[in-house]
């Protein structure tokens, strides 16, 4: 894929499409005006400010030829969103990381309703970083450490060490308490999510999902568990708790799936990425980076 011609803007990366490989159109605004009807004003005030550009970076003109397979950029509007009213906290910055203390109901990245309101774009534009990009991710449910890289130029070295499982992950969980229930255990099974489709299950066949699940404090009904996933697989934990007849507190998908307002903070999923630790892969220096922030399910 080819480098994005225009820079970030507002924290936010220009948009790349490819030209489909068909030749219905004969010019590159023809094609665009009818894959975007609804943004004709838009686009064509883009295109006469220069705003869309070839994957050379030369501007897309009202005569520019459609050529098949090729690339364009351009700036998307992005959607008019509510601020979500919590902060990031940064924990740790050097010229090639920066760590920080993500709260609950922000997206790490955009994504769908949620492009502006992201930790990225927030902090790509606060802090003027315009190459910082995720190590990793975290579901907007939940908090805590969330690593990103400062420079386009480390970008891969990091990413790596979460792809190949080198990374040791801490959570904390508030969920029901099953006086029953031997721990602490390892939990292995399969999940899958289909596309789709909103929850993961776990189904029959070999196991690509692993989580150690530790008791740390009992009150009442409720107890607060140590979660240390040997993977890392979409709402892993959050299933595997489920599948165990205790769900975390103020899970909305797992077991059942409720439908809640997403400007609804009043029930905070209680799931926390705790601490990270990994050996440096410029350095060789051990590094443990961990949160701040604390779970009040058990205070309820």
């Amino acid at each position: 894929m080819p480098t994005a011609p225009l820079p970030v803007r507002d924290g936010l990366n220009p948009t790349r499409l490819r030209l489909p490989g068909d030749d219905s159109w004969s010019t590159v605004l023809e094609y665009l005006l009818a894959r975007f009807p609804d943004d004709t004003t838009r686009l064509l005030e883009k295109v006469a400010a220069a705003e869309v550009v070839d994957g050379a970076g030369r501007p897309v003109t009202a005569t520019t030829v459609f050529r098949p397979h090729t690339f364009v950029f351009l700036y998307r509007d992005p959607p008019v969103e509510a601020r979500v009213p919590f902060e990031v906290t940064v924990l740790h910055r050097d010229e090639n990381l920066l760590v920080v203390d993500k709260p609950h109901f922000l997206a790490s990245t955009p994504r769908g309703r949620y492009v502006a309101e992201s930790a990225l774009v927030r902090l790509r534009r606060d802090l003027d970083l315009p190459e910082l990009t995720p190590a990793h991710r975290l579901d907007r449910v939940t908090a805590g450490v969330l690593v990103f890289t400062v420079r386009a130029q480390v970008r891969g070295a990091y990413q790596s060490l979460f792809e190949q499982h080198l990374v040791s992950k801490e959570y904390e969980a508030v969920a029901g308490h099953d006086p029953a229930l031997a721990l602490p255990r390892t939990v292995r099974s399969r999940i899958v999510k289909e596309r789709g489709s909103i929850q993961a299950v776990e189904v029959p066949g070999e196991p690509n999902a692993e989580t150690r699940i530790e008791l740390l404090e009992v009150s009442g009904h409720r107890a607060r568990y140590r979660l240390l996933p040997r993977t890392g697989k979409m709402h892993q934990l959050r299933v595997h708790l489920s599948s165990l007849g205790i769900p975390i507190v103020g899970d909305d998908f797992y077991p059942d799936l409720h439908d809640v307002p997403p400007d609804d903070y009043s029930n905070p999923l209680q799931l926390l990425a705790r601490s990270l630790t990994f050996d440096d892969p410029l350095t060789g220096e051990g590094r443990t980076f961990t949160s701040a922030r604390r779970l009040t399910g058990m205070d309820q």
